[in-house]
């Protein structure tokens, strides 16, 4: 038996908190309405049932960055309940003003190191999928190593979906692309959705924003990756 799982999850940290001057509708998402749409972290694990006013399938985006995508989806998938994880305070702030304006019940924001929610406040099998679009590419070579989607991560999410759960990441830049199906074919756990080394196309459910837009518009490619974790 792979006893890769156990390894712990390494303290390099793969984001950078940004801040800068808040528009009045990102204070009142921060403020005023953090308390319906945020989630406050404390000791315990989180009881996702306990969360939202249905009990359905769960679905964790990491670094949604503005909330547009994650904000449609939530929009188009009531029959879902959505919890993001940010650091970048403006873009939190407006995905929380524009679901209240859309009155979702359906999506909750954490403002925190999405590893460490994952590690200390998740409980093992309670995610049904999990998404990571357009992560922070760290294209230097001496910065590869600050990459979220590394081995010891994917054992992180292991524990944490659901036998059968769906694993989806996209990005715009092919040699990060590369690493992450090569780090998702390599774990025991995950089987590509396709044949081997091959990329999905962009499904329907995932959005496709004005950054992905405009890097159409400039000829970058965008590639999605979707992969099941098996027990």
């Amino acid at each position: 038996m792979s006893t890769k799982t156990n390894k712990p999850i390494k303290t390099i940290q793969s984001f950078v908190r940004r801040s800068g001057r808040l528009t009045l509708g990102q204070k009142t998402g921060l403020t005023d309405l953090w308390p319906v749409y945020g989630i406050d972290i404390e000791k315990d694990k989180l009881n996702l049932d306990d969360l939202f006013e249905k009990q359905q399938p769960v679905v964790l985006e990491v670094g949604f960055g503005n909330g547009d995508s994650l904000l449609e989806m939530a929009i188009n998938m009531p029959d879902r309940n959505f919890i993001g994880i940010e650091v970048y305070e403006a873009g939190i702030g407006r995905l929380i003003n524009e679901a209240h304006k859309n009155q979702l019940t359906n999506l909750r924001i954490i403002k925190d190191d999405a590893v460490e929610i994952l590690k200390n406040h998740i409980e093992d099998n309670s995610i049904d999928t999990f998404q990571l679009f357009f992560p922070d590419p760290w294209h230097k070579k001496k910065h590869h190593k600050r990459r979220i989607v590394q081995e010891d991560f994917l054992n992180l999410l292991h524990q944490k979906i659901i036998g059968g759960g769906t694993i989806h990441m996209a990005t715009d830049w092919e040699h990060y692309a590369q690493q992450m199906m090569e780090t998702l074919e390599n774990h025991p756990h995950f089987k590509n959705t396709l044949d081997a080394h091959i990329y999905s196309p962009r499904p329907e459910h995932r959005p496709i924003t004005k950054f992905e837009r405009r890097g159409h518009r400039l000829g970058h490619g965008v590639w999605d990756l979707i992969f099941i974790n098996e027990s």
